[in-house]
């Protein structure tokens, strides 16, 4: 019974929790945390059962940036709470073209595999529920992505942000290579 109790009290604090971290940092431009997964364990122990959870989160400000964080805890909140803060300590910049990406690329994390390609205006985002959360809040609206492999969130996040930090404008790229490319 305290189980369900927890739970609801995590969701009810989610997106207030997101705007106070975000607020007390300056940074708040950024969009509430989007809980992808809770995941609650249980260890058995002489009294009954014991139970821990763990909360995987995404922030981004939708101009660019996102995070992803995973954190563990006894109580929902707390799982969320840490997971949010360590979702802002990972930000990450990312390039975008428009309301797409500059180009395709791939990742993967694990078992877990995912291929984005930027679309045309208006085709909106493609993607299975994890890989939409990060890009719809890193603010890309238009994008086609395929996971492959296992579809656990955790990697398949994890894959996607690997997948992002691999994207280059044309300018980083002349930058990097030290010539014009037309």
């Amino acid at each position: 019974m305290a189980a369900p109790k927890g739970q609801g009290a995590g969701r009810g604090r989610r997106s207030g929790g997101g705007e106070g971290d975000s607020g007390s940092k300056g940074g708040s431009d950024l969009k509430d945390a989007v809980v992808i997964k809770i995941n609650r364990s249980a260890a058995v122990v002489k009294g009954g059962r014991r139970f821990s959870f763990s909360a995987l989160v995404v922030v981004g400000n939708g101009r660019g940036k996102v995070g992803m964080g995973y954190a563990k805890a006894k109580e929902v909140t707390g799982a969320v709470e840490k997971a949010t803060k360590d979702a802002h300590r990972n930000m990450v910049e990312i390039p975008r073209a428009g309301t797409t990406i500059p180009h395709e690329t791939e990742a993967r994390f694990g078992s877990s595999g995912v291929k984005i390609r930027p679309a045309e205006v208006g085709r909106g985002v493609v993607a299975c529920a994890a890989v939409r959360a990060v890009m719809e809040s890193a603010g890309i609206q238009d994008i086609v992505t395929k996971s492959t492999g296992n579809n656990n969130p955790i990697n398949l996040v994890k894959a996607t942000m690997a997948a992002i930090t691999k994207l280059r404008t044309v300018s980083q790229v002349e930058a990097l290579r030290g010539v014009k490319i037309s």
